[in-house]
């Protein structure tokens, strides 16, 4: 049991190692350059004017989904129908098939992800978390949900990191913002 819990805390620190590395950007690698529509979007969802930021989120959502493939919206779409209805291994058996056919769409990834967290499979999740976000670095809802994973096994101080920067990218998360004050408090403790 030592060895496994040894190997998974391992696992964890080379998962978060590895993500962190990729989200700092570099000359090389615009963080937030996916394509000029997402662009536009995250220039809008980041505006603190914006009213309507919730139509924002919408669209980068809608755009997050496009697999330019009728196949794999197919399979995408009975997985999510599989996972609203509570067969969590069926919905994972989609995803999978739809990563197997195109390695490259991240919101696969992230479903799959998703699946493996209801599933308290906490170590495959942050694993398609971590593919999640190689392929999409400004993925807010996969940053949130590597926060929640690593609050869930006491790791607050990792979990604030996670939080912060889904927070960067999208600052309206209600959810996000309230994690980051009850981890600030448990993290930094309570001022005198």
């Amino acid at each position: 049991m030592k060895s496994i819990i040894q190997n998974f805390n391992h696992f964890l620190r080379v998962l978060l190692c590895s993500v962190t590395l990729f989200l700092v950007p570099s000359e090389n690698n615009r963080a937030f350059a996916q394509s000029a529509a997402l662009d536009s979007l995250f220039l809008q969802l980041q505006d603190p004017e914006n009213l309507d930021w919730e139509k924002t989120e919408r669209e980068i959502w809608r755009e997050w989904r496009k697999s330019s493939s009728v196949s794999m919206d197919h399979l995408v779409k009975r997985g999510v129908i599989a996972m609203q209805q509570g067969r969590l291994k069926v919905a994972a058996g989609h995803f999978s098939a739809a990563i197997d056919h195109a390695p490259d769409y991240a919101e696969a990834w992230n479903k799959r992800a998703t699946v493996y967290y209801l599933m308290e499979e906490f170590g495959l999740s942050m694993s398609d978390i971590r593919q999640t976000l190689l392929l999409n670095s400004r993925h807010f809802g996969a940053m949130a949900g590597l926060g929640s994973i690593l609050e869930q096994i006491d790791r607050p101080k990792d979990a604030l990191m996670f939080y912060e920067r889904a927070l960067q990218v999208h600052p309206h998360q209600k959810g996000v913002k309230e994690a980051i004050e009850r981890l600030n408090t448990e993290v930094k403790g309570t001022p005198l």
